[in-house]
């Protein structure tokens, strides 16, 4: 049987760009003429975000493997702070030589690219985040570095999509042998000095400086993004509206598909609109 990944990368556009001292790999998932660039969380390769793409014909697709992650270049240890993937993220995007993407990050990838807009290196573009973790000195990661650890060690070993339905009950069966197919290529020490950042990097600040955001989606049972959050986001950005989905914890679009497009769109096609200022609930 032909894995899934096969089958992807028959319908992507794969290269390497240079950026930040490494070769970053980057999929192109043929659309639209719009430019979206989506940078994904801390165990997902490029491939995972194949369905992502498909459910916005309207955009043309770019999304990196990080560094450590499917096949681009593993550093050594210590190498995965935030300087280090915000850095990565400029020169990928310049690499990329878009003209004028929208850039949505998830997870780890909403940390990066929050930190990114932050930053001198923002090109101006607009973004959305998506369930950043909220995680930081006294306030753990909801999944613990041992239950990584774990999955990757499984992973190692010869997974399969029952096992990684162990933990991600609500997936579609596809995109659980996708995962059980790509996440030995994440490397154990960028995944758990990654989760240490979690946590003792704090992100609220950096959240309070964050320009050009559409909005933030989160996952209404999300234990990353709670709704008691929801107040502290408004307070320390307002105006930025929060979108929470239904049905979805902290893989959004993984939980709720329809729902996170619904969210999506609302911000890439509105973003003017003066009722986005409170926290809202898409399907």
């Amino acid at each position: 049987m032909t894995g899934v990944r096969e089958q992807i990368l028959d319908r992507a556009k794969s290269r390497v760009v240079a950026a930040n001292g490494l070769r970053h790999r980057v999929l192109t998932f043929a659309g639209g003429e719009r430019e979206l660039v989506f940078v994904p969380g801390i165990t997902s390769p490029a491939e995972t975000a194949e369905f992502l793409a498909e459910a916005l014909p309207q955009f043309t697709v770019h999304v990196p493997d990080l560094r450590g992650r499917g096949r681009t270049d593993r550093p050594p240890a210590g190498a995965y702070t935030m300087n280090h993937y915000r850095k990565d993220l400029a020169g990928i995007i310049a690499s990329l030589e878009l003209d004028d993407p929208i850039v949505v990050g998830h997870s780890l990838g909403a940390r990066i690219v929050a930190d990114w807009t932050a930053s001198e290196s923002w090109t101006g573009a607009p973004v959305v985040l998506v369930d950043p973790p909220l995680s930081g000195p006294g306030r753990p990661y909801p999944m613990s570095a041992r239950s990584f650890a774990r999955q990757l060690s499984e992973a190692r070993e010869g997974t399969t999509a029952e096992k990684v339905r162990q933990y991600f009950p609500a997936w579609p069966e596809r995109e659980l042998r996708l995962r059980a197919e790509l996440l030995h290529e994440c490397d154990e020490t960028a995944v758990l000095e990654t989760h240490r950042g979690f946590e003792e990097e704090e992100f609220l600040p950096t959240w309070a400086r964050v320009r050009g955001c559409l909005g933030l989606i989160r996952g209404g049972n999300s234990p990353v993004v709670t709704p008691d959050d929801v107040a502290e986001l408004e307070r320390r950005n307002p105006g930025v509206p929060v979108i929470g989905v239904a049905d979805a914890g902290h893989m959004v679009p993984w939980d709720n598909l329809p729902g996170f497009v619904v969210a999506l769109r609302s911000l890439v096609t509105d973003e003017t609109d003066e009722n986005h200022s409170h926290e809202r609930t898409a399907p």
